[in-house]
């Protein structure tokens, strides 16, 4: 697998020597773009969802007190 990637990035070499320098910076690359990745990630992850988790209570506080309602009314048999 490191010798395909090595093959891919030395692809961008020119003829004047500086193979070294751009397999070097594409290596350099990869780590940059895993933090971009995760930076992203983790503003995602952490977002603020209270909105959405209140309107989901208030929806279950609701059908409690309908079930409660339909309970009392209902006669023994």
């Amino acid at each position: 697998m490191l010798q395909m990637v090595n093959l891919l990035i030395g692809q961008f070499a020119d003829t004047h020597g500086r193979e070294v320098d751009m397999t070097a910076l594409v290596w350099l690359l990869i780590p940059l773009f895993a933090a971009v990745g995760a930076a992203i990630w983790g503003s995602w992850v952490s977002r603020d969802r209270t909105i959405g988790d209140m309107a989901e209570l208030n929806g279950y506080a609701r059908f409690r007190d309908a079930m409660e309602k339909a309970d009392t009314r209902s006669e023994p048999v």
